[in-house]
């Protein structure tokens, strides 16, 4: 075994403040998840409507994917050098503007390279060096980049909520978090529970409550830890929607016609799951006993 992984594995907390760094670099590349992702979607939809609507030519467009183009300033254009995009510490050091123009840089890129680092290194602090630790900072970078397009767009894209679900299913051949029956039954109940919810509302009120993306969510988080664990993300993701909702309307006026985003605090509620799960179990049922 080579040395740097033998100080990894024997050291926790080297290895805390390693994976700290990695979620640094890693939530830098999220934030272009979150901001392109959602485009090249889009391009893709308009190429695909295009293509079937009475054999209309789809426009022909610059490349532009998670490596092209390289990252710009929205303002002026100025190609971001590398010096410019290390993580926090070129939004410090450029004090939050952009060396070209001056123009603001939002505050949003930092705090989700902090935050990524922070839960990166907490799920390494939890579950140490080994395969569970790599699976469970997998999933973790997925919902932060779920969480934040939910948030923009309302939407959940299937090129993260699909794959991850198979990646949990892949996972419980090895039982590294559930076996594999509560892992396909957990699947299927995520995804038949909130299917259940979604068209019991509809018949109800003639609206739609949450999205088919909210489903497969669910679906991929039964998949990584059981089904079990189940009543205890939607109860949490419930609670957490309600307060936020509650608080939206109450503080700012927030029109109770226009959605609320019900992704988050299903990933909140899931990250929360996988680290305390049994914990957060026990003290519930301890606390209604």
């Amino acid at each position: 075994m080579p040395d740097a992984i033998i100080l990894l594995a024997e050291n926790p907390p080297v290895f805390v403040a390693v994976t700290a760094l990695l979620g640094l670099l890693v939530g830098s590349f999220l934030n272009v998840v979150i901001y392109r992702l959602p485009v090249m979607l889009n391009r893709s939809w308009q190429d695909q409507c295009a293509e079937l609507s009475g054999g209309e030519t789809a426009i022909a467009q610059a490349p532009f994917n998670l490596v092209t183009p390289g990252s710009t300033c929205p303002r002026c254009g100025h190609r971001i050098r590398a010096w410019e995009n290390i993580p926090v510490v070129s939004y410090l050091f450029q004090r939050g503007r952009c060396t070209a123009c001056g123009g603001a840089i939002s505050v949003r890129y930092p705090i989700i390279e902090a935050l990524t680092a922070v839960l990166t290194a907490a799920v390494a602090w939890h579950f140490g060096f080994g395969l569970q630790a790599l699976a469970a900072m997998l999933l973790t970078w997925a919902l932060i980049a779920l969480t934040m397009i939910d948030f923009d767009h309302q939407l959940l894209p299937d090129d993260i909520t699909l794959p991850f679900l198979w990646l949990g299913l892949l996972l419980s051949l090895q039982g590294v978090f559930v076996d594999t029956p509560t892992a396909l039954i957990g699947a299927m109940a995520g995804y038949l529970s909130l299917w259940s919810v979604y068209h019991v509302f509809r018949l109800l009120t003639g609206k739609e409550g949450m999205g088919y993306g909210d489903f497969k969510l669910l679906a991929l988080l039964g998949a990584w830890l059981g089904w079990q664990m189940l009543p205890l993300i939607i109860l949490l993701s419930s609670l957490v929607g309600a307060v936020v909702g509650i608080t939206l309307i109450v503080l700012r006026g927030h029109d109770r016609n226009i959605p609320i985003p019900f992704g988050p605090y299903l990933a909140a509620a899931g990250w929360l799951t996988l680290l305390w799960g049994g914990e957060l179990t026990d003290l519930y049922l301890g606390w209604i006993g």
